[in-house]
C-alpha cells in the first residue's frame, strides 16, 4: 500500500483565488457575503450569498474552451489548473493513464438547467439551446478536469452533495493508496443558483446576511459557490519528481445513515468520525484541529458538537468554520476544507470563525476559533463533510514525516 500526500492547491472562492490569495483571506478572517449578482434575488426577504465576483475563467484556462463549458465545470476546471501550477506537475504526464479527477458537488450546472427550463416554459422544446443540453450533464465537471489537464486515467463526478469533495478525496486516497493511479486530482465545484437558495430558504436554513456557525445566535447557512482542487500524488510519485508536500492523506471514513433526508445523525456523524479515525490509524488524542461542517444552523451545529464531544472526551480540539467566511460552496465544501486543513498543517496557523460573537451554553466544550486565525502547531487534523440523506464523509490529514 502507498502513502498519498498533497502537492498543489487550487481555491476559487470568494475570499481568494489561488492559494496566496485564500491563505491570506484565511489568516484576515475575510467574508465573500454580498449581495446576489447571479440571478434576480429582488423576491427573496435574504438576498445575500458567498459568490465569486473576481472569476475570469479565461484568464486562468489554457485548454477548453470558455463557451463549451456551465459555469460549475469551469470553476472545478480553473481549480484544478490551479492546484496543477501549484504542484508544479509536469504537463502532459509521462503517463496520463494514471491520473485522473475525481470532482463532487451538489448542483451540478444547474444555473444551465435553470436556463433550459426557462426556455422550455417561454418557447417549447425548440426553442432550447443545444450547447446548454451539451452544458447540463454533472459528470462533465470531472470531464472539464480531465480535458483541462490532459488526464487520462478515471474520470469521474461525484453528487453525494454537500460531503460530496470529502467522498472524491477519499475516492482518490483509494486509487493512490492501492497503486492503481500516480496522481489524482480531487474536489468539488458548485455554482449559486436560484433553486438551491429557495430552497434553502423554504427549510427555514437560510440566514439574512452573516452565517454565525457555533454562536448561540446562529440562524442558517448562506449559499456560496466555488471550486476547490487538490492534486494528490503517491509519496513514491512525488518524492521521484522532487514535489513539494504540504502533507499527507492520513485516511477518510464513509458512511450513510438514512436516518432523515435534512436532519443529521449524531450517532451515525459520530461512527463517521470513529471509522475515519480508525482508518487513518490514529486516535482521538491525536487530533489538533477539526475542519467542521459548521454550516451556522441551529440542529447542524448542535448535532456536530455533540458528535465531537462523544468521540473526543474531555480533550476536544480547537475547530472552525471556513463557512462563516466562504458561505456554504455545498458540493466544494469539503474540498475547501481540505484546503484549509491542509494550509493550518502547513503554515501552522488556525482559521477562525467569524461572526461568531455568543458562546452558545448548549455547547461549553467547543473552541470555534472565534473571529481571529491563531497561530498553532498543528499536526494531525479532521475535515468533516456532512449531507442530506445522511451521507457523511471525513478526511484526515497529517504532517509529513
Amino acid at each position: 500500500m502507498h502513502r498519498v500526500v498533497v502537492t498543489g492547491l487550487g481555491p476559487v472562492s470568494g475570499i481568494g483565488i489561488g492559494v496566496d490569495e485564500f491563505t491570506d483571506g484565511l489568516r484576515r478572517g475575510r467574508s465573500a457575503a454580498a449581495p446576489i449578482t447571479s440571478f434576480d434575488a429582488s423576491g427573496f426577504p435574504h438576498r445575500y450569498a458567498g459568490e465569486v465576483p473576481a472569476f475570469r475563467p479565461a484568464e486562468l484556462l489554457r485548454r477548453v474552451r470558455v463557451a463549451e463549458w456551465g459555469r460549475s465545470a469551469l470553476l472545478a476546471a480553473a481549480a484544478a489548473r490551479l492546484a496543477a501550477t501549484d504542484a508544479d506537475l509536469p504537463l502532459p504526464l509521462a503517463d496520463p493513464g494514471r491520473a485522473g479527477a475525481v470532482i463532487g458537488t451538489t448542483s451540478g450546472e444547474s444555473t444551465v438547467v435553470e436556463q433550459l427550463v426557462a426556455d422550455l416554459v417561454a418557447g417549447g422544446y425548440p426553442s432550447m439551446s443545444a450547447r446548454s443540453l451539451r452544458q447540463a450533464p454533472a459528470e462533465r465537471l470531472a470531464y472539464a478536469v480531465s480535458a483541462e489537464l490532459g488526464l487520462a486515467g478515471e474520470s469521474v463526478t461525484l453528487t453525494t452533495a454537500c460531503s460530496a469533495s470529502n467522498y472524491a478525496i477519499g475516492y482518490a486516497y483509494d486509487l493512490l493508496h492501492t497503486g492503481e493511479a500516480d496522481v489524482m486530482v480531487a474536489g468539488g465545484a458548485d455554482s449559486v443558483c436560484r433553486w438551491a437558495h429557495a430552497g434553502f430558504y423554504r427549510l427555514g436554513a437560510l440566514t439574512e446576511r452573516q452565517c454565525r456557525p457555533f454562536d448561540r445566535d446562529r440562524s442558517g447557512i448562506l449559499t456560496g459557490e466555488g471550486g476547490a482542487a487538490l492534486v494528490l500524488e503517491t509519496l513514491e510519485h512525488a518524492r521521484a519528481r522532487g514535489a513539494r508536500i504540504y502533507a499527507e492523506v492520513l485516511g477518510h471514513g464513509l458512511n450513510c445513515d438514512a436516518h432523515h433526508m435534512v436532519a443529521p445523525n449524531e450517532d451515525s456523524v459520530a461512527a463517521c468520525m470513529r471509522l475515519a479515525l480508525d482508518n487513518a490509524g490514529i486516535k482521538p488524542v491525536d487530533v489538533d484541529y477539526v475542519s467542521t461542517h459548521g454550516t451556522g444552523t441551529p440542529a447542524n451545529d448542535l448535532c456536530e458538537a455533540r458528535a465531537i464531544r462523544a468521540v473526543f472526551g474531555d480533550r476536544v480540539p480547537p475547530v472552525s468554520s471556513i463557512k462563516s467566511m466562504l458561505g456554504h460552496t455545498m458540493g466544494a465544501a469539503s474540498g475547501f476544507g481540505a484546503i484549509a486543513t491542509t494550509l493550518a498543517i502547513r503554515h501552522g496557523f488556525l482559521p477562525p470563525t467569524i461572526n461568531w460573537a455568543n458562546p452558545d451554553p448548549e455547547l461549553p466544550w467547543i473552541d470555534p476559533v472565534p473571529n481571529v486565525a491563531r497561530p498553532a502547531t498543528v499536526r494531525v487534523a479532521q475535515n468533516n463533510g456532512f449531507a442530506f440523506g445522511g451521507n457523511n464523509a471525513i478526511t484526515i490529514f497529517g504532517a509529513i514525516r
